[in-house]
């Protein structure tokens, strides 16, 4: 049984709380610190916490807290996390770990330092289609990955601190980005490095400071290269999807929009369908189980059996300040509209790599293009010479 101190009230608290107390029934919020005194009540009485408070540190070095789980807005991360290292306690936080890589690098060097348990909570490498798609990519089933392209776009966030672009420290490719990044990141390798980044950003709808929507690419060390599509101003409702392309094949994943759900209604007795769907008449695509869905149920097991077992989860502080690093550089590039590098003053994956090889032997006098069976059933290969560059065709078989 873990012991959590809940930093947040709000929506993603509540997302939390649900699974925390729901998926292992054995785990507990004893504490609940939220920055309004109502809020914390009403949180409190909601989900049986015997303690609320609106001082963060009386939450954090409550003695029967094992864990605190942040779920504050971005410009409070740091503060909360010097707490947890203050107090020796366990912490796992929402992401993105930081508003930038330098706060994201303070806050890594800090837990390492005190010792403590840290886990960066990226729920969406954490659902059941993500996990089973990327042990196929691991056991080879797509040969070596070229592409890999995350999407989340949708109508805009629930809170009024996220369009406030000095609480949140950036717009969609903040908040959306990070997920994005994490995802191709975890399909490609997450010890290949991120070495710069094409970006373009805009703000076309929203009348805030920060972006609306933006589309990157991240190249990475060995040749392979990941794509996130963000925005705030998609309508339609929460569209989650991936794609991977390697060289022996391709997986297509749609983790929330379109899932194979389909239901029409007049709108009498519906109520709430799905996160951040646009409405509850006509065609809906509600989501079976959305706890489950969106990752949360995998990744609070997976914290809580790394800090019982004494391990590493699979998400920690490191990931997030890669993230971060990857993040900065977009914005950079965004404002450039150049190739940017990413900046990396802690990397602990591989180093010096070559972009992996796309030649493909033949036989000892050529390289082989393509392989098919055309439609009147010939076999036939397209072939280049190494010698002397001559591309041919040639039936076979």
């Amino acid at each position: 049984m873990q012991r959590i101190a809940m930093l947040g009230s709000g929506f993603i608290g509540r997302f939390y709380a649900e699974s925390l107390q729901g998926y292992r029934s054995r785990d507990k919020i004893v504490s609940i610190y939220s920055r309004r005194e109502e809020s914390s009540k009403k949180f409190a009485e909601d989900y049986k916490v015997n303690h609320h408070t609106t001082n963060m540190e009386e939450s954090i070095a409550h003695p029967d807290v094992d864990i605190v789980c942040i779920a504050l807005p971005n410009n409070l991360h740091e503060e909360a996390v010097m707490l947890c290292c203050k107090h020796k306690k366990a912490v796992m936080t929402t992401k993105p770990l930081g508003r930038n890589a330098a706060e994201a690098k303070r806050m890594l060097e800090a837990v390492e330092s005190a010792g403590i348990f840290n886990g960066y909570l990226e729920d969406l490498v954490y659902t059941p289609k993500f996990i089973k798609a990327h042990e196929s990519v691991k056991n080879g089933a797509l040969g070596r990955i070229l592409w890999a392209k995350s999407r989340e776009t949708h109508p805009g966030p629930h809170s009024e601190w996220f369009w406030n672009i000095e609480q949140a420290g950036g717009g969609c490719i903040l908040d959306l980005g990070c997920h994005c990044v994490e995802i191709a990141r975890s399909y490609i390798g997450k010890d290949i490095k991120p070495i710069e980044v094409m970006c373009w950003a805009d703000t076309q709808v929203k009348p805030i400071d920060a972006e609306d929507h933006s589309i990157a690419l991240v190249k990475y060390e060995n040749g392979a290269i990941g794509q996130f599509e963000v925005s705030w101003t998609f309508r339609g409702g929460l569209d989650l999807r991936d794609e991977v392309m390697g060289t022996e094949g391709t997986i297509w994943i749609n983790n929330f929009l379109r899932t194979g759900f389909e239901m029409f209604t007049t709108g009498i007795g519906a109520d709430y369908v799905a996160e951040k769907a646009e409405s509850n008449t006509g065609w809906l695509f509600p989501v079976g189980d959305e706890l489950n869905e969106l990752g949360y149920n995998h990744m609070f097991m997976d914290m809580f059996n790394s800090l019982e077992n004494g391990s590493s989860p699979k998400e920690t502080f490191y990931d997030g300040y890669i993230v971060n690093s990857v993040l900065d550089a977009c914005y950079r590039s965004a404002k450039s509209k150049q190739w940017e590098p990413v900046q990396l003053d802690i990397w602990r994956g591989k180093e010096g790599i070559s972009k992996d090889s796309h030649l493909i032997e033949y036989d000892n006098d050529h390289y082989l293009i393509k392989e098919e069976v055309t439609h009147y059933g010939a076999k036939k290969v397209i072939l280049k010479n190494k010698q002397t560059g001559r591309i041919f065709e040639k039936e076979v078989g």
